[in-house]
C-alpha cells in the first residue's frame, strides 16, 4: 500500500475557504458559550433594574384615576369652555360615572387625585358618591347636585377634572421643578408660597456637594499615606477603613445619635478639655447630617483614590525634588495631577450616593435638613400620591445621569490632554 493511501487530511491540509468557516464556527460557538454564562446575569439586571426604572418613567407621567373613573365627564367638557359653569349634561355625566364605580376605594383613588389639583375636591367628590344614585334629566341632576354641594357650580372643580382627562400627564414632572399648568393648559411657574422643590433639589446638591468636599479632604491624605505603605501593612489597614461597610447604616446612625447628643461622648469631651463651656448643637440639624454621612461614605472615597495611587510611581515625585522643586510644590504640579482619575471617580461615586440619602438625614437632620429621596418616601407612604413620588424619583435619575455624563466628558478631555 503507498504511503499516499495512509496520509489523512490536517487542518493545514484544508482548503483556505473550509479552513476560515471552521474557525469562524469555532468563534461563534465560543462568543454563544460566553454569552450564555453572562444571561443569567442580564435576566437579573433586567428584571432589578431596567424594568423598575421604565415602570418609574411611566407612571411619572401616567393620569390613569380620572380618565378610568369619569369617561363619559371627559368627553362631556370637550367642548367647554373651561370658564363658566359647564352645562347640564358634563352634572348627568359625573353622576353616571360615579355610579358606575365599583366600590368607594375607586372613588378614594379619584378623589385623592382631583385633590391635589384643588383643595376640597375630596370631600366633594366622596359626599357626591355617598348620595348616589341622582337620577332624572340633565337639568334635574344639575339642581340636585347643587342642592346637595353648591361647589359644584364653582368652574375650578370642573377645571381639574378636564385638565386630567388624558391618560397621560406632565403635571407630575412639570410640578417636581415647580411649573404647572394652568386651566387653559399653558405652562407657568408655581406662585411663589407654592414653589417647594426648586429649593429641595438645591439644598439636597448643597448637602451633598459638602459632604463630597469633606470626604475627599479626610480620604486624599489617608488614600497617600495608605499608598506608600507596605503591602501588608496597607492590606491590614485597608480592612479597617472596610469595616463600616458590613455595619448596618442604621445602627452607625444610632451610634451617632448617641455620641452627638447634648450628653454624648463628643460634647463631654470638648466640655473636658476646655475647648466649649456649653454643649454644642450638633443633633438634629444640618451638622449632624453632615457628619455621619461623611463618615458613611468616607469608604467610597479612599478605594478609588488608593487604586489610582498605587498606580502612580514614587520615582516620579522623588525626579522632581532632585531636579530642584520644594517637595510642596512637587506634590502639587506632579503628583495630585495623575491621581485626577480617582478624585473624579470617588467624588462622582460620593456625589451620587449622598444625592440619595433618606435615612440619614430622616434621623439625625431637622426640617430643613430633608433632602429630595425623604419627600419620595413621604409621597410614596403618607401622600399615596404615586405620580408625583416617581417623578420626585425621575427628577433624581435625570440628575444622576447629567452627572455621569459630565463626568465622562471630563475624563475624556483630561485624556485626550494627556
Amino acid at each position: 500500500m503507498s504511503s499516499a493511501t495512509l496520509t489523512t487530511p490536517t487542518p493545514a491540509d484544508a482548503p483556505p475557504g473550509e479552513l476560515r468557516r471552521a474557525l469562524a464556527r469555532a468563534e461563534s460557538r465560543r462568543k454563544w458559550r460566553a454569552f450564555s454564562l453572562t444571561l443569567p446575569l442580564l435576566v437579573f439586571l433586567l428584571l432589578t433594574m431596567l424594568v423598575p426604572i421604565v415602570a418609574l418613567l411611566q407612571r411619572a407621567v401616567e393620569n390613569p384615576e380620572v380618565a378610568n373613573a369619569l369617561p363619559r365627564t371627559v368627553r362631556a367638557l370637550d367642548d367647554w369652555n373651561r370658564k363658566d359653569t359647564p352645562p347640564p349634561q358634563a352634572f348627568a355625566a359625573i353622576a353616571a360615572d360615579l355610579g358606575q364605580l365599583a366600590d368607594s376605594s375607586d372613588a378614594g383613588a379619584l378623589a385623592r387625585r382631583l385633590n391635589t389639583e384643588i383643595a376640597g375636591a375630596r370631600s366633594l367628590v366622596m359626599n357626591t358618591f355617598r348620595a348616589l344614585p341622582i337620577a332624572g334629566t340633565p337639568d334635574e341632576v344639575k339642581t340636585r347636585m347643587l342642592e346637595l354641594d353648591p361647589r359644584w357650580a364653582e368652574p375650578p372643580f370642573w377645571q381639574a377634572i378636564a385638565k386630567n382627562g388624558s391618560r397621560w400627564t406632565p403635571d407630575y414632572l412639570l410640578a417636581s421643578v415647580d411649573l404647572r399648568r394652568d386651566a387653559a393648559g399653558s405652562v407657568e411657574r408655581m406662585p411663589p408660597d407654592q414653589r417647594a422643590f426648586g429649593g429641595i433639589l438645591l439644598r439636597t446638591f448643597q448637602i451633598s456637594a459638602v459632604v463630597t468636599f469633606f470626604c475627599l479632604l479626610l480620604a486624599y491624605p489617608l488614600a497617600w499615606w495608605l499608598s506608600t505603605l507596605p503591602a501588608r501593612k496597607a492590606n491590614i489597614l485597608m480592612i479597617l477603613v472596610l469595616v463600616p461597610f458590613w455595619t448596618s447604616i442604621l445602627v452607625r446612625v444610632a451610634a451617632w445619635i448617641v455620641l452627638l447628643q447634648s450628653e454624648g461622648l463628643v460634647n463631654r469631651g470638648l466640655i473636658g478639655i476646655g475647648l466649649i463651656d456649653q454643649p454644642l448643637a450638633l443633633l438634629f440639624n444640618r451638622t449632624g447630617v453632615i457628619i455621619s454621612m461623611v463618615h458613611i461614605l468616607l469608604p467610597f472615597m479612599i478605594l478609588p483614590l488608593y487604586s489610582v495611587m498605587k498606580s502612580v510611581p514614587p520615582t516620579y515625585l522623588r525626579a522632581a525634588v532632585s531636579l530642584g522643586s520644594p517637595p510642596l510644590v512637587a506634590f502639587f504640579r506632579v503628583y495630585v495631577p495623575q491621581t485626577y482619575p480617582g478624585i473624579g471617580a470617588g467624588a462622582l461615586l460620593v456625589f451620587i450616593l449622598a444625592i440619595g440619602y433618606y435615612v440619614t438625614p430622616a434621623l439625625l437632620g431637622g426640617a430643613d435638613d430633608q433632602m429630595l429621596s425623604y419627600y419620595i418616601a413621604r409621597y410614596t407612604n403618607v401622600e399615596i400620591n404615586w405620580g408625583m413620588a416617581c417623578a420626585l424619583g425621575a427628577l433624581l435619575l435625570a440628575a444622576t445621569l447629567v452627572l455621569y455624563a459630565v463626568y465622562r466628558r471630563i475624563g475624556k478631555a483630561d485624556l485626550s490632554l494627556g
